[in-house]
């Protein structure tokens, strides 16, 4: 399977996550951009997981689909199940919203938080109460490649 470069001007692949990103801080999802998107893609989904939660693993913070094929997903991306500005975005339960909810660790560890971004030959027909098992099923057969960044976290008050 081909693989996205993702890269964030906001953290670096296993750097610490920006306060701005955080549940702790504004809650700004980081602009995330993308390479080495394949001909045939069609539309980008987004799965982020905090890997590290000490009661669910890997506890969904935000799922997106339905991107248009782009190397540029904008940041600061509003609350809303259906966003058209600044890029059309589907946005389904994760973390009990339809919004992208950073790093916010119960305790104060630190913990590692991955965005997987999936490039799809299609655009995917999903109800916006969806959740993570519900997005990755739709996806099943259709993505063409898979990249993640991961980015750390831990509170610092």
């Amino acid at each position: 399977m081909n693989e996205l470069k993702i890269s964030s001007p906001m953290f670096n692949n296993n750097d610490w996550i920006p306060d701005d990103c955080s549940g702790y801080g504004k809650d700004v999802s980081p602009e995330i951009k993308i390479e080495c998107i394949p001909e045939g893609t069609v539309s980008i989904a987004i799965i982020l997981n905090d890997l590290d939660h000490p009661v669910f693993p890997e506890f969904n913070h935000w799922i997106a689909w339905n991107i248009p094929c782009t190397d540029i997903i904008p940041g600061a991306l509003q609350k809303g199940s259906v966003l058209d500005k600044p890029i059309h975005i589907e946005q389904g339960i994760g973390y009990g919203k339809h919004v992208y909810r950073g790093p916010k660790p119960p305790f104060n560890g630190k913990h590692r938080y991955r965005f997987n971004l999936y490039a799809l030959d299609t655009v995917l027909q999903l109800d916006t109460n969806s959740k993570k098992k519900d997005l990755i099923r739709e996806m099943d057969g259709h993505v063409l490649a898979v990249g993640e960044i991961t980015g750390i976290y831990q509170r610092k008050h």
